[in-house]
């Protein structure tokens, strides 16, 4: 499975960090979408786009996005077809499960003014190990939120 990242500057030096993590400790394929350098001035539309989209074209794949707080980052996301980003800016580790099982998420939001370097470790280690367990209460409601966006 192919690993996507994305962030702005608040979220640069975490990235570079996951990126590390993801690649050489757990094993993916990574690919970065920037930001590649650190720019205050920065904007995560740019960054954020290119990643999700190429989640949404690719089935087999992630996103981990990352910003300050996550929210507009995911907001992003979730405007492109068959994206459901979730967003983990802390506390129980629960919800980064859940949001597999329950919504299949396909990107994760990470609020990097929020976590510790260990904290994203341990949220994205997990993340990446849940598999969306094809029940069909859960498949059902995805397929609604697909036809929602048709609307």
């Amino acid at each position: 499975m192919k690993i996507y990242f994305a962030t702005d500057h608040a979220g640069f030096e975490l990235k570079e960090e996951l990126i590390t993590f993801v690649r050489d400790e757990l094993h993916y394929e990574v690919h970065d979408f920037g930001a590649s350098s650190f720019d205050a001035a920065d904007d995560y539309p740019d960054f954020v786009t290119p990643a999700a989209q190429a989640v949404s074209n690719e089935k087999e794949s992630r996103a981990i996005i990352l910003g300050g707080s996550g929210q507009g980052e995911a907001m992003v996301a979730n405007r492109i077809a068959n994206i459901r980003a979730t967003v983990y800016y802390g506390g129980d580790l629960d919800i980064v499960k859940l949001s597999r099982e329950h919504n299949d998420a396909n990107v994760l939001s990470i609020g990097a003014r929020f976590v510790t370097s260990k904290e994203a470790k341990e949220a994205v280690q997990l993340w990446l190990a849940t598999d969306f367990p094809q029940e069909e209460r859960h498949v059902r409601r995805i397929e609604k939120i697909d036809s929602a966006i048709h609307i």
